[in-house]
Parts: C-alpha cells; sequence; structure tokens
C-alpha cells in the first residue's frame, strides 16, 4: 500500500479525540441530562453506569495522547502498530455504527447549538474511524509485504 497517511492528520485525530473527552461531561449533563436519569438506577447499577462512562472519557483521551505523541509509531508497519490501530479502528468504528443503529437524533434538545453539535460529533466519530481504519490496513499491508 503505496497511500502515506500525514502526520498532521493522525495529529489532528488525536486533538479531536481529546476534544470529545473533554466536551464528554458536558454533553452528558447538558444535551442528554444524564445524571438525573442515572440518579433512577439502583446504587451499584448507577456507580456502574458512571464508571463506563469514566471508560470511554479515558479512552478516548489516551487514544489521542497516542496519536499526538507518537503519530509516526502508529503508522510503522509494526505489529504493535497493527495491534494499536486495529484496536483504536474497531473502538471507533463501532462507536459509528451503534450512533447510527442505536442512538436516533430526534431525541437530541432541538436547540440550534446542539443540533449543530451532534453533526459536528458525528463528523469526528467517522473522521477517527476512517483514519485509524486506513492506519491498521496500512499496517497491515506493511507487515504483509516484508
Amino acid at each position: 500500500m503505496k497511500t502515506q497517511i500525514p502526520n498532521w492528520l493522525i495529529i489532528l485525530g488525536g486533538c479531536g479525540q481529546i476534544f470529545t473527552a473533554l466536551i464528554y461531561p458536558y454533553i452528558r449533563h447538558r444535551v442528554f441530562d444524564w445524571y438525573n436519569d442515572v440518579k433512577q438506577l439502583k446504587p451499584l447499577n448507577q456507580e456502574i453506569a458512571k464508571t463506563y462512562g469514566r471508560y470511554i472519557q479515558g479512552l478516548n483521551f489516551s487514544f489521542g495522547l497516542i496519536a499526538i505523541l507518537i503519530p509516526t509509531d502508529l503508522k510503522n508497519g509494526t505489529h504493535l502498530a497493527l495491534a494499536i490501530t486495529g484496536l483504536i479502528a474497531a473502538y471507533w468504528v463501532a462507536k459509528v455504527i451503534t450512533q447510527i443503529a442505536y442512538y436516533p437524533m430526534y431525541q437530541i434538545p432541538q436547540k440550534v447549538i446542539f443540533k449543530i453539535g451532534s453533526y459536528f460529533m458525528n463528523f469526528l466519530f467517522t473522521l477517527f474511524a476512517v483514519v485509524y481504519t486506513w492506519l491498521a490496513i496500512s499496517n497491515l499491508f506493511k507487515i504483509i509485504s516484508s
């Protein structure tokens, strides 16, 4: 595979992933009223929901840091590069599929800022899925051809 993914695109994706991690609490609180919904769960289920929310935030932030700090290593064709980019690609592809299949947009509050935000976030999720899938496939071809 001759196409080379530019570092700026990987770094841009990393910045976007960190942005999603930082904006995540705002979206849960202001857009989805998530905290009030979670309060209706049993205490253990509340903690489980909060823990998974933190996992999501932590993964998004960590994936972003990896992309910003070592973009060249993510495309060097090693088995580790394939494993990491494959993992991140699967994460974002699953997010995009879940977003389309299970999160109908009509539940987003109808304020203009939230509508624009939902399109922007969906764009980011798709960008992450495309960039990391491209990286994983590129790494796979480098491994096969070596």
